[in-house]
């Protein structure tokens, strides 16, 4: 059994609890929340955005999350959170990597500015 997984919605890790001991293999969302607000077109832009803007911009260079939100609507404040969603997404997929200060952190746990670039490895 494998005890750690990416929610679908906003790419947090999920790790294994009694709770979802019958049902973990279908466990897709770390909370009602998650479930109730799943990636629509808008989320999917952002991803497409943030690998664009990456591919764009060179290896080893990185963005913020909010250029991505800035390429998908002119009213891009709203955005940010869903921004660092798909970051958090792509990053469960091995696309990219979030680092501050110049160095990979743990995405799930990361609290303040972030960057995104290419996974390196």
């Amino acid at each position: 059994m494998n005890d750690e997984k990416f929610c679908a919605s906003c790419g947090r890790r999920m790790t294994w609890r009694k709770a979802w001991a019958e049902t973990w293999d279908e466990v897709r969302y770390c909370s009602a929340g998650c479930r109730k607000h799943k990636p629509g077109p808008i989320d999917r832009a952002l991803e497409q955005a943030i690998t664009d803007l990456l591919a764009a911009r060179g290896a080893g260079k990185s963005i913020c999350p909010s250029e991505a939100a800035r390429a998908v609507a002119e009213d891009w404040r709203p955005l940010m959170a869903r921004a660092r969603s798909a970051a958090r997404r792509l990053v469960a997929a091995g696309e990219v990597e979030i680092t501050q200060k110049g160095r990979p952190v743990d995405a799930s746990t990361a609290r303040g500015p972030i960057r995104i670039r290419l996974a390196t490895s």
